[in-house]
């Protein structure tokens, strides 16, 4: 096995992610497919994340960053900038920490996920549809 200094992450550091969200996180399947393998030629494992809260493993990570946070960190709330899934695991996240979360979206994103954010519980931020919007906060036209 290579040196595992060269990862973001480490075996140790996933465990502990694993013990931060548990009381948080569903446990998701691991499927296979016969049809997959045999087009592949091994083994293949699908994690079911569609079965995650908010829909996605993205809740994995917002949550685990959000229980890092110090309380005076999470007093300050936290942000972001999303049209969809991220938004609403943070969102999620913050709502269970019992933090506010911010979520800044581009306008022109569909209805549906405005009110997943927002039902949430994050503050929805809506900005002109660019990266340079959506870093400014909503600035350049955003409003609530």
């Amino acid at each position: 096995m290579g040196d595992s200094s060269q990862y973001a992450a480490t075996i140790e550091g996933i465990r502990e992610a694993a013990v931060r969200i548990e009381q948080h996180a569903h446990h998701t399947p691991v499927m296979t497919c016969s049809a997959a393998d045999a087009a592949a030629g091994r083994q293949l494992f699908f994690k079911c994340e569609t079965f995650q809260r908010t829909g996605a493993f993205k809740f994995r990570g917002a949550c685990n960053s959000v229980q890092q946070l110090s309380d005076e960190q999470a007093a300050k709330g936290v942000a972001t900038h999303s049209s969809g899934n991220h938004g609403q695991a943070l969102a999620l996240a913050a709502q269970l920490r019992g933090i506010p979360a911010y979520v800044v979206v581009p306008r022109d994103t569909p209805q549906c996920k405005f009110d997943a954010i927002a039902g949430y519980g994050a503050e929805v931020i809506k900005c002109e549809p660019s990266m340079e919007a959506r870093e400014a906060g909503g600035g350049g036209g955003g409003h609530r």
